[in-house]
């Protein structure tokens, strides 16, 4: 108990210390940090906007917010996942591509009724980033293929093997990306109408919180839970322990493949609804930043990935109102990661000060 404590408050300063950086940069550039920050709470419906547009409001900007922050909720828990298990899947975006690739060709585009569509968009969309996750992990016990390198090789073909079938079939010769899906596969029910105010209402967010639950619950209270976190802390000594190593790494590659998954069809075809060509999201890439973050705890990541999507979706109506470059974001982005992945090392240090002192 007395760890976590640690763990939450090295965290906290982890993140003040890097707004604080981030702050200093922005005075530099010649603009007021407070007001920048505070335009990243508007822009997510935290904060209230000085006017709205017609069908508009506070509420409505946050729920706009919860949809774009569903996604990243996927991501970093398929991150954690293989974390846990010692590996690092770096393939994140890759694998979110391929499930809203698939799914968006087979279910986006059809005439099924949204009860059907709908779940089985899900469905489709997690066997997908499981077989893709799962060939990561198979890759790895059988011919011992670093996952970083299987993940990033496998992200360049999914990009540049559905970027072709995109310009080729389903192309919008307006907008350049995909083709929009239907309303019934969408799993964002977009614009609903809700007291004279326009709600963006994200199907997947649920899911996320369940998941989270889930995730907590197994890697608790269950045999596949200690398996995959005595591997990843040794495999050498799991493997004396009778722990079937191999299959654990395949297994724990699987299940964060299952969640990418997900988090592809929330975002492909629940926020963004479709696909741009040659390009890999960052969602996959800031998910290793949420995952640090919140210290691959799936509660601990609904916080960090609720404070990392203020940035990123915050940013563009800062860069409107603060006359700051979205870029900035990023850097602030950036800096929160530097920090996190320094927190194990001052935890260390905090701790051994502390032992010295008992």
């Amino acid at each position: 108990m007395r760890k976590n404590k640690n763990a939450l408050m090295i965290a906290v300063i982890s993140v003040l210390a890097s707004l604080l950086v981030g702050a200093v940069v922005i005075l530099i550039l010649g603009k007021n940090p407070l007001s920048a920050y505070y335009n990243l709470l508007q822009g997510c419906g935290l904060a209230p906007k000085a006017k709205y547009a017609g069908g508009k409001s506070m509420l409505t900007d946050f729920s706009s917010y919860v949809d774009f922050w569903t996604p990243m909720i996927f991501a970093a828990l398929s991150c954690a996942v293989a974390m846990k298990a010692g590996l690092f899947n770096i393939g994140i975006s890759g694998q979110m591509l391929v499930a809203g690739f698939i799914t968006t060709a087979t279910i986006g585009y059809s005439t099924i009724p949204g009860i059907v569509a709908k779940p089985l968009a899900v469905l489709i969309g997690a066997f997908c980033g499981m077989l893709v996750g799962g060939l990561i992990g198979y890759l790895k016990y059988k011919f011992n293929i670093n996952e970083v390198v299987s993940s990033i090789m496998l992200n360049y073909i999914a990009s540049y093997m559905i970027s072709f079938f995109i310009q080729t079939r389903y192309i919008d010769p307006l907008s350049r990306q995909s083709k929009p899906i239907s309303d019934a596969a969408r799993l964002t029910f977009h614009q609903i109408r809700i007291g004279g105010y326009k709600y963006d209402l994200p199907i997947g967010f649920i899911l996320a919180i369940i998941a989270a639950c889930v995730i907590k619950f197994i890697f608790d209270k269950t045999v596949l839970g200690f398996e995959l976190k005595a591997v990843g802390l040794n495999r050498t000594a799991a493997n004396y322990a009778g722990i079937r190593v191999g299959r654990s790494i395949v297994t724990s590659m699987a299940i964060s493949g299952f969640l990418a998954g997900i988090a592809g069809v929330t975002y492909y075809l629940g926020y963004f609804a479709s696909i741009q060509p040659r390009t890999l999201i960052s969602t996959g890439y800031d998910a290793i930043a949420v995952c640090l973050l919140g210290s691959s705890d799936p509660f601990g990541i609904l916080i960090a990935s609720f404070l990392i999507e203020i940035i990123s979706k915050g940013s563009t109506y800062m860069s409107s109102q603060a006359g700051l470059e979205s870029e900035i974001a990023s850097v602030i982005t950036g800096l929160i990661l530097l920090a996190s992945a320094c927190n194990a090392f001052f935890l260390a240090k905090y701790e051994g000060r502390k032992r010295k002192e008992a």
